[in-house]
């Protein structure tokens, strides 16, 4: 009887179901639009940050650099020989560790013994300047003098005046790129663990003093390097056995040595400038922050939440706006699309005087009218849902195949210039250099299970919310309302 009365009352009513499901359907859309953008967006955030951090990274251990002593500037100097003849080229290199103070390789112990770390891994950054050319010398040539002018002792010129250099220069070109020093032993954390080696190999656990190195596959298409051929780095030869391409195109790493090799490169025995850190539980990361920096003293930690602090420009804005004025705004059109169809519906109850004045009169328990009352607001509730799923798949749907790009631009995270890190690969250093950094990123928008489930939910609740309040205004009816309202 329930089920025949509600499909007559439905179909009857066929406008007025409509316009209740319509006005859920633009409120639950939204919801799931909404949703599905803030899901893209955290995404395009997670690739930012996968591009400073390595895979699997939680944390970075670096230490601020200190300023210059009296006694030097810290700027790279290059010394070579004037008088070279200009058919010898000179070169020179110019190793220095890159981003903050080096730390003592015994710290990487220390930090992994931390409570809540589960792993920890150091890593050397470099950069090396090169520079190769070749002088030219200018060659002395006498002029002659005017007549009449007198020359030594006796009065007698010979013609000739004082000699002078002509020609001669320099000619010298500058080459600047980046050496992450990786632990081989551990490379499922660090500067190399967000690339893949597409050619070659990579390095094994034995390869740690080797003179070996993997390139960056933009680095070795630049200069010509194939797996097989050597190169050398302040007169020491390295033999290139993969190619890496990197996760993120934000990576700046063009070499990668084992990290003893980078070491005794830079002059860095038993120094690494970033700690790789990985935390047991992903929910306490904030927790083993704090730990490190109470235990370890002199330190920066930065975590993914320090770095998405950094990020500016069209992502962060449109991040915003999907979490703060999207969701504000969705949550009102919500609250408005219950609203109306609450208030539809209790208009339709009010129409229906005689129907249900009748019922009572016939019989039906207040109960037995509000539940139908009830039932109609769920169908209407659950159809608004139906539809308002199609609608925001669509449009979640119209956005990924769109993509629009978004930027994002990598500034500094303050904690003290300098803060070290794997170049590019991973490691936040590269934050800290003064120009920033900008990432095109196309944003998708993501519809997950648990986003259905949620409109699905938000559907029915409509439906009860709306079938309240017209179940209530029906209940009160009384049979002697229907007869008031014969004619």
């Amino acid at each position: 009887m329930f089920g025949i009365y509600l499909k007559r009352e439905l179909s009857r009513r066929k406008k007025a179901a409509l316009v209740i499901a319509l006005g859920l359907a633009l409120g639950i859309a939204l919801v799931i639009t909404v949703n599905s953008v803030s899901a893209g967006m955290q995404q395009a955030q997670d690739k930012v940050l996968k591009s400073l951090y390595g895979l699997g990274t939680d944390m970075t251990v670096t230490k601020a650099r200190t300023a210059p002593t009296s006694g030097s500037s810290g700027r790279p100097k290059f010394d070579f020989d004037a008088k070279s003849d200009s058919s010898k080229t000179q070169s020179s290199d110019r190793v220095m560790t890159q981003g903050g103070q080096s730390l003592k390789s015994s710290l990487v112990t220390e930090v992994a013994a931390q409570k809540g770390v589960a792993s920890a891994v150091g890593a050397l950054s470099l950069n090396v300047t090169k520079v190769d050319g070749s002088f030219t010398q200018g060659k002395a040539k006498s002029t002659t003098s005017g007549s009449g002018q007198q020359g030594g002792p006796g009065g007698q010129g010979d013609g000739t005046g004082a000699p002078q250099v002509q020609g001669g220069g320099a000619s010298f070109d500058v080459n600047s790129y980046s050496v992450a020093g990786v632990d081989v032993t551990h490379q499922d954390l660090g500067p190399l663990a967000t690339s893949k080696i597409t050619t070659g190999k990579t390095f094994t656990a034995s390869q740690t003093s080797a003179k070996v190195a993997v390139l960056s596959k933009s680095y070795a298409k630049e200069n010509k390097y194939t797996v097989g051929e050597t190169f050398k780095i302040s007169g020491t030869k390295y033999k290139v056995i993969g190619i890496a391409t990197p996760d993120s195109s934000e990576s700046t790493t063009d070499v990668y040595l084992p990290l003893e090799q980078a070491q005794t490169l830079g002059d860095a025995k038993n120094k690494v400038t970033t700690i790789y850190v990985k935390a047991t539980d992903s929910k306490q990361i904030s927790t083993v922050k704090a730990t490190i920096q109470k235990n370890i003293s002199g330190t920066t930690v930065t975590t993914s939440a320090d770095l998405a602090d950094t990020v500016s420009g069209s992502l962060s804005t449109a991040s915003n706006l999907a979490t703060s004025v999207g969701k504000w705004l969705s949550v009102a059109v919500l609250i408005a699309a219950f609203l109306v169809a609450a208030l539809l519906t209790s208009s339709a109850v009010s129409r229906r005087v005689r129907e249900f004045g009748t019922l009572k009169a016939l019989g039906w328990p207040s109960r037995k009218v509000t539940r139908q009352v009830v039932g109609e607001s769920i169908v209407n509730g659950l159809l608004g849902g139906a539809l308002g799923i199609a609608l925001g798949l669509a449009a979640a749907y119209t956005v990924t195949a769109i993509s629009p790009k978004l930027t994002a631009e990598l500034g500094s995270t303050g904690g003290g210039g300098g803060m070290g890190g794997g170049p590019g690969g991973g490691g936040p250093g590269q934050m800290a250099s003064a120009a920033k950094n900008t990432v095109d990123i196309a944003l998708t928008a993501p519809v997950s299970v648990t986003t259905i489930a949620l409109a699905a939910g938000l559907a029915i609740t409509g439906g009860l919310i709306a079938g309240a309040m017209g179940g209530w205004r029906a209940s009160r009816m009384r049979p002697a309302d229907a007869l008031r309202s014969v004619s």
